[in-house]
């Protein structure tokens, strides 16, 4: 198949000149009505999707490889989810199991338990959202350990609800007029290597090793006593902070520093669980166990669900302690179960394929254009790094932000991350000949950019 057949089969269907007119009083409507706190990357209105396509409000169709930020793990309106949420909603669309019993509740319990990344028994607690799983392992962290303090790393992303906005640190804004946060966490470096060496193996090595060796060597020898410390939170891979992976070494060391301390290691898996790198969960690629994991976005392909999920031992809370008037909610739920039968058929192997066939195209980036100074991911979780020079890793991000509209523009949805990244997480049932047709938009408009230079 050529390029110009690709692209005609598998492409996007822009039909007029973008945004369209009820694309247009759609956003005049929202700049009215709707919180100005949002982020908005380029003018796109949503109306339906299907799989990895989006058609917005004028009838234009877009490749997505966005996933509502990770979020549409089967794509868009899977039958399978679809049917059924409406089977379930059919039959009972709330009951609040922080009152009530309901099946539900155990059963997808059961079915996050057999798949976590540490051994079992476990206890799951649900909540609606990434940031509400965040909350309820600090909470849960605090309340088990009788410690007050908490170890997160700069760069990180863990929501903006008060206690998980204290975890984050990845952009200032986020912060901003929000103080005082929640006391007691210390934020430490997360190994970026790429950035501060010359990409020297050794180098590297030792720059991440120093990283996690500065928690016990230098932290807990100057302002933080050890035994004062519940956990420590930490992103297998950061998503906000740039879809940075953490080393196997430097992750393998925070354990050890856990262990050694008493300290509960918590992997924040909100963006990278759930199959978006090739395995149900990022830190699977390390070799680590946590003691407690987060979960949510591609949980239940777009329904409002999250997990907070422990070993058994470590959720010792009493009855009021923490709760959630909505969170495992029986829609929500049947969404989670029929997106995990997916995820187990397909999903997950796809992800590991069609990730590897991209990385393998994106790698040779680094040497055809010239900014692009870095690529790294796994799976389906993959970040392309711009910089306006190679040597010294200036970051390029308004450049960034400039391909990203530029591929909105012929069609594909893209989102940034970090300060100069553009992060690619289609769905994980994408097709190789979809991932063929965005990275040539993605490439044409890095080769628009560097022209314009």
């Amino acid at each position: 198949m050529t390029k110009q057949e690709l692209h005609a089969q598998y492409g996007p269907k822009l039909i007029c000149p973008l945004p369209g007119p009820k694309s247009r009083a759609a956003i005049e409507a929202d700049d009215r009505l709707i919180s100005p706190s949002y982020t908005r990357s380029y003018p796109l209105v949503a109306k339906r999707g299907r799989g990895c396509r989006v058609e917005d409000a004028d009838g234009n169709e877009f490749l997505d490889f966005a996933a509502g930020i990770a979020v549409a793990s089967t794509g868009h309106c899977h039958p399978e989810v679809v049917a059924a949420i409406q089977k379930q909603a059919a039959e009972l669309i709330h009951i609040s199991g922080t009152d009530f019993y309901n099946e539900p509740l155990t059963e997808l319990a059961a079915r996050i338990s057999a798949i976590a990344p540490m051994p079992g028994p476990h206890k799951v607690f649900y909540g609606n959202s990434g940031a509400e799983a965040v909350e309820c392992a600090l909470k849960l962290a605090r309340y088990h350990t009788g410690r007050q303090h908490i170890i997160a790393f700069l760069g990180a992303f863990h929501g903006r609800t008060m206690g998980a906005l204290s975890l984050t640190a990845s952009k200032p804004q986020q912060k901003r007029r929000f103080s005082p946060l929640v006391p007691g966490v210390t934020h430490v470096r997360y190994p970026y290597a790429y950035r501060g060496c010359s990409g020297g193996a050794e180098e590297e090595e030792a720059f991440s090793m120093g990283c996690a060796r500065f928690i016990e060597e230098k932290l807990f020898k100057t302002v933080l006593a050890p035994e004062e410390v519940a956990a420590i939170f930490v992103e297998p891979i950061q998503g906000e902070g740039g879809y940075v992976v953490a080393p196997n070494n430097f992750m393998r060391e925070l354990r050890g520093i856990c262990d050694r301390h008493g300290i509960l290691l918590v992997a924040d898996e909100v963006q990278s669980g759930m199959g978006r790198t090739g395995k149900w969960w990022a830190i699977e690629h390390t070799g680590v166990e946590p003691d407690i994991i987060c979960m949510a976005k591609g949980i239940a392909s777009g329904m409002p669900l999250s997990a907070c999920l422990s070993r058994a031992g470590i959720m010792d809370w009493v009855p009021g302690s923490h709760a959630s008037t909505f969170g495992g909610n029986p829609v929500c739920i049947a969404a989670a179960l029929a997106t995990m039968n997916v995820l187990e058929r397909e999903g997950i192997a796809n992800a590991a394929r069609v990730g590897e066939f991209i990385l393998e195209r994106v790698r040779g980036w680094k040497q055809t254009h010239p900014l692009v100074g870095d690529v790294r991911g796994r799976g389906l979780m993959i970040g392309v790094e711009l910089v306006k020079d190679k040597v010294t890793r200036e970051p390029a991000a308004a450049l960034r932000n400039r391909v990203v509209t530029l591929a909105f523009e012929r069609g594909l949805m893209i989102l940034g991350c970090g300060e100069n990244s553009i992060r690619i997480c289609p769905p994980l049932i994408v097709s190789e000949q979809e991932a063929s047709v965005a990275l040539d938009i993605i490439e044409d408009a890095l080769t628009l950019v560097e022209k314009e230079l």
